[in-house]
């Protein structure tokens, strides 16, 4: 069966990008539009990963990976964060937070599944 991906931004474009790269590779992907919506499918539904930004709107991506952590079911979650945050004090904070990897935006799909492969085997 197809891992399941969440993609947690709130610019529609850029989920679809993030969605078609995942999708094509065989993914199965689930979308959000920002941390609270996202927090919301964490329902005891499996999901295997999430690619996450930083700056949204209700929750960023930092307050949604604590919250997500929190949960003991999703203890374990690997999250990519995918932002346009390039600062050392940035990607201390999410891996803090307990994001497992960080990628900054602009990006290709190529880089992304491989960071994707790697997080999610």
């Amino acid at each position: 069966m197809a891992k399941t991906i969440m993609i947690v931004d709130d610019s529609s474009s850029l989920r679809q990008v993030v969605k078609m790269a995942l999708e094509g590779a065989g993914y199965a992907t689930l979308e959000a539009g920002d941390g609270a919506a996202a927090l919301a499918l964490l329902d005891g539904r499996t999901i295997d990963m999430v690619v996450c930004d930083v700056n949204m709107p209700r929750m960023n991506g930092i307050e949604f990976v604590k919250a997500a952590k929190a949960l003991p079911k999703y203890k374990f979650l690997p999250i990519l964060m995918l932002t346009t945050e390039s600062q050392e004090s940035k990607k201390e904070e999410g891996r803090a937070a307990g994001a497992k990897a960080w990628m900054v935006k602009p990006f290709s799909p190529a880089s992304l599944l491989n960071a994707v492969s790697k997080l999610c085997p």
